[in-house]
Order: structure tokens, then sequence, then C-alpha cells
């Protein structure tokens, strides 16, 4: 990912190719919604291409899952089959990552969020995107975690098994090959 949080005429123009691509090859995500006024916003918001490019980049394939209807921004998830491949091998956060006396894992879900302006998926927003379709069938994804869960040292995470979204809990220090997360934007 780039320092400068802004990408170049010729980056905007090829990932607002793969949006468009992604947008209407999957229109069960978004009824309702027009490309056109997609674009729109995001041409006005060079962060948000910013960030959906850094999703774009870690294998997040993001998509357009529905409207703020506070505020009229559109929401983008991961919409990846399995969990970013960009963005696995992590633990939940920095004072995870820092308890580790050996073994780290090169950063941690929240650390990678914070840098691509993103949000990781809460629990609500990853049942709500089950609905769109099957994920992680063979990874699974941290989530966010409640406060009280975290103070304790745990984490949550999610996969899908058994045709069912299963919701588990792990040390906020653990990391795997097939643990990633998934994020939200708002744009």
């Amino acid at each position: 990912m780039a320092a400068k949080k802004e990408l170049s005429q010729d980056q905007r123009t090829a990932l607002l190719t793969v949006l468009r691509t992604r947008f209407e090859k999957n229109p069960d995500r978004h009824k309702g919604i027009e490309w056109e006024k997609v674009r729109e916003r995001l041409e006005a918001d060079p962060a948000g291409l910013w960030s959906l490019d850094a999703m774009e980049e870690t294998g997040g394939e993001p998509d357009v899952v529905g409207v703020d209807k506070n505020t009229g921004e559109f929401i983008f998830y991961d919409c990846a089959a399995e969990s970013p491949k960009g963005r696995r091998s992590v633990c939940y956060d920095h004072q995870a990552l820092e308890s580790r006396s050996e073994n780290k894992p090169a950063h941690s879900a929240t650390g990678i969020a914070a840098e691509m302006g993103i949000e990781i998926l809460t629990e609500e927003e990853y049942r709500r995107l089950q609905q769109l379709g099957q994920f992680d069938l063979k990874t699974s994804s941290w989530v966010a975690t409640p406060a009280g869960i975290r103070k304790l040292g745990g984490a949550v995470f999610c996969d899908r098994r058994y045709d069912t979204v299963f919701c588990y809990h792990n040390g906020a220090g653990s990391y795997y090959a097939a643990r990633g997360f998934r994020g939200s934007l708002k744009v």
C-alpha cells in the first residue's frame, strides 16, 4: 500500500472498472442501487477510493452491499469468497501483538484495518454478508470484538460451515494461516 492516500488517474480508472464489473456481476448484493450514483460518490472521495484500492490489493474484492439510511453513504464489504489473502496470519489487535513474546505475526487485524482506513466487520455485519452468499467456507475472519471479551484477553471470529454461520472465540494473540479479517467502508 502506498504511503500517499491518493490514487493516480490511471489507478482510479482501473479500480472503477474493477468495481463496476463486480457491481454488475452481483446485482443481488445491491438491489435498487444504480452504478452511476455509486461512481459519482466514489469520484468525489479520493480517500475512499484509496481505501477501496487497499481492500482490492489485499484480496478483499469489495462490493456495494447497501446504503446508510442516515447519511446516504454507500456501504462496501469485502466480498471475496474466502478471508482476504493479503490480510491473513494476523492476531486481533496491537495489544495482542505486543503481548506475544515469541513467534509474533507480522501485524494485527485492527492495525491493518486502521492503515487501510476501513472498519473490521461486526458480527452483525458478518451475518448480513452471509445472507448475500456463502463466504469463508475454508477460512475464518476476525470480527469486531466486544470490549468485555477483549479486556479478558479474547477475540471473536466467524466462519461458515455446514451451511451455518458460526461465531467463536480465541485468544486475541492467536493467528492462523486461514484466518484474516473482512472490512467495511462507507463512501
